[in-house]
């Protein structure tokens, strides 16, 4: 019943015998004084069913989803919110946009259910559409970032994909195993501010862990910081844990906790402290020698919960 209003309405809405082109919409005056639209877009709708209709939601500037407030020029060409900011005048017909809504496409958008954007990912969902956003951005089908953290990398993909990008396009060091003996070396370990060394990946239990270390300032205090992220989402990194250890002169730093998934940035990692944190100075002792140089070494394990 709500559909078969919602085409009703769209009968008076939309006219559209292909994507977006060849709209010929009139404007009339209703008696009362409120703006109505004359077409005949029904036959576009059926015609082209749930498909044709989400492709009617797409802005025809920026080819992104459309959501509330939707415009229209009085020749009823849409477009999204953001474009109207930029445009002034219809891209397609030159008129002046004014602030003219499409009502009637808007009750069209709220009766739909829409796959996932990542239903060749593995997402077998449907969404409403003005959820379908939302969902997208937390979809755990949706390609992962690069975990490579010396550089601003924007590649993505699924983990095998990225695990050959990391060894291929940033040379990092692949292992394999579940425990690890790994040393640090700076000549200069003054100068620790946002300093980071070599990723460094390794195979265990059939999944990557991507080990990090870096160097920053906690308020005036430098420090070191070691931790693990699971290259997977966040369930499955939840299923693991790891323990880092650093020691020396019969000292010893351990630290213990679940690897966080490379769904969170490696500066939001840092940033928490969910690591194994440690003070420079502690670092320079566990270095040994006069304390000009940092010879670290940290060693690790991973296991299962």
């Amino acid at each position: 019943m709500a559909l078969d209003l919602v085409i009703g309405s769209c009968k008076e809405a939309i006219e559209s015998q292909s994507k977006y082109a060849n709209n010929e919409i009139s404007l009339m005056k209703a008696e009362n004084g409120c703006t109505l639209i004359k077409s005949t877009t029904t036959r576009g709708v059926i015609k082209h069913g749930i498909n044709g209709v989400n492709d009617l939601l797409q802005c025809p500037i920026c080819a992104n989803s459309m959501y509330p407030p939707i415009h229209q020029c009085p020749n009823g060409h849409t477009l999204c919110t953001n474009c109207k900011r930029i445009h002034n005048y219809c891209p397609n017909c030159r008129l002046e946009l004014g602030n003219i809504r499409c009502l009637a496409l808007e009750k069209v958008a709220e009766s739909l259910q829409l796959p996932c954007k990542y239903q060749s990912l593995g997402c077998r969902d449907l969404f409403p559409y003005y959820n379908k956003l939302k969902h997208e951005k937390r979809c755990s089908f949706r390609p992962y970032i690069c975990p490579y953290a010396s550089s601003e990398c924007s590649v993505t993909g699924d983990i095998p994909y990225l695990v050959a990008h990391i060894k291929e396009d940033h040379s990092v060091d692949v292992h394999d195993g579940c425990t690890f003996n790994h040393r640090y070396v700076k000549s200069n370990p003054h100068e620790v501010e946002n300093a980071i060394w070599m990723l460094t990946v390794f195979n265990c239990f059939g999944r990557q862990f991507c080990l990090h270390f870096e160097a920053f300032l906690l308020g005036t205090s430098p420090v070191y910081m070691a931790f693990l992220r699971f290259m997977g989402g966040q369930i499955e990194a939840k299923k693991f844990c790891y323990a880092l250890e650093v020691s020396a002169f019969g000292r010893k730093l351990i630290w213990q906790g679940v690897p966080r998934s490379i769904r969170d940035n490696h500066k939001e990692v840092r940033d928490s402290h969910d690591g194994l944190l440690i003070p420079r100075s502690l670092a320079l002792y566990f270095s040994g020698g006069d304390g000009q140089e940092l010879k670290l070494r940290i060693t690790g394990r991973i296991w299962k919960v």
